[in-house]
């Protein structure tokens, strides 16, 4: 599902290297920790992914698909083959719950069964169902994270990568989100999950790639 052959990224503007000769596989329906220290290089990775970022060498896959022949009118349909979660969650503050879901499914189909009926499933799935109608500033930061993957996953996408998704979370929220991912990736979905929050890394027990200023350090399975 994602493959990086000898990936170096370069940020000209500072010269710093982030990532240093990157070879990683994930393979279809696995789940994958990315896990180090604030400045190891686990952001720009899931940045890369995602075409936010480019690789100053090497050459990406996802799906089987090449990311550099990807052109940047392209960008944006490639990325609504992705469910996103980030950090700060980046949900809308003028739309409640429902809503900060439907958005991204409006996208792909119209249809107004459609999207209620997809909409409500996977609020379901993720124990929403009672926080449809609140908004983003009525919502704890658990839940707001819950929500965000919620959108992340309501086109049913193949893969979800996530970054930081636990990084502003209490240890309580902190688990039941990693227990949602771990419910998704039953499903038969790729996650890519980068993180430094080794306990709970190591509670669900996937297989982890160890990033050091920048470059794999090690591979735990």
């Amino acid at each position: 599902m994602i493959y990086l052959e000898h990936v170096t990224k370069i940020y000209e503007d500072t010269k710093t290297m982030a990532l240093f000769d990157i070879n990683m596989r994930v393979e279809r329906g696995e789940f994958v920790f990315v896990t180090g220290r604030s400045g190891s290089g686990k952001s720009t990775l899931i940045r890369l992914l995602i075409k936010e970022l480019e690789a100053t060498r090497g050459r990406i896959w996802m799906n089987g698909a090449a990311l550099s022949g990807i052109t940047e009118k392209g960008i944006p349909a490639y990325r609504r083959t992705l469910g996103v979660v980030f950090q700060d969650m980046r949900l809308f503050d003028d739309r409640d719950v429902f809503g900060n879901v439907a958005f991204v499914r409006e996208i792909v189909n119209p249809s107004r069964k459609d999207i209620s009926r997809r909409v409500t499933s996977v609020l379901s799935l993720l124990g929403l169902t009672d926080l449809y109608k609140r908004r983003p500033s009525q919502l704890s930061g658990g839940e707001k994270q819950k929500v965000a993957l919620a959108r992340a996953i309501v086109n049913d996408l193949a893969v979800v990568l996530a970054d930081e998704p636990t990084g502003n979370l209490d240890p309580q929220s902190s688990a039941e989100v990693m227990d949602l991912f771990e419910r998704i990736h039953r499903r038969g979905v790729t996650v890519l999950v980068a993180t430094h929050d080794m306990e709970q890394a190591d509670r669900l027990g996937h297989r982890r790639i160890v990033l050091e200023e920048g470059r794999i350090q090690k591979a735990i399975r």
